[in-house]
């Protein structure tokens, strides 16, 4: 069976397992076969700033993506290097099969980021200033708050 022609099913849902328990206190902005994605505000609060995560399905592999990696790349300082192994770019995770211990660890890193957020859907906007990697709208009051 050629590796585009491959049923990840069951990768996707144990990943999506792995997002799953946030829903109650997020958004869900996607659930179908191919996409499940998180965010912190409702569709018409909605930025880049405010997007949690998301499992997709793709042809080679399925990602998952955790957003507060992306904003607080300190949440990786205790990643393993089998885990950073299987990261693309700086918020993404592959995986072509369940792997439990790699697993396990991105639900720790999931708590973790959730715990950061607080479920703040301005937390992504103020720490993107912080960083000076604001998105232009989003992070406009928080820059316009900031001394300078």
């Amino acid at each position: 069976m050629a590796e585009a022609d491959r049923d990840f099913g069951p990768v996707f849902d144990r990943l999506k397992g792995v997002l799953e328990p946030y829903a109650p206190r997020m958004y869900v902005s996607a659930d179908d076969p191919i996409w499940y994605g998180l965010d912190l505000a409702p569709e018409a609060e909605r930025n880049p700033t405010t997007w949690f995560g998301a499992v997709r399905r793709g042809k080679r592999y399925v990602s998952i993506y955790l957003m507060p990696v992306y904003v607080d790349p300190g949440l990786l300082d205790g990643a393993s290097p089998e885990l950073r192994r299987r990261m693309q770019g700086k918020s993404c995770f592959n995986f072509t099969k369940v792997d439990e211990p790699l697993i396990g660890e991105l639900e720790t890193l999931t708590r973790t980021g959730y715990e950061r957020t607080a479920g703040n859907p301005e937390w992504g906007a103020a720490r993107r200033v912080e960083r000076g990697m604001a998105h232009r709208k989003a992070g406009a009051k928080f820059e316009a708050g900031s001394p300078g």
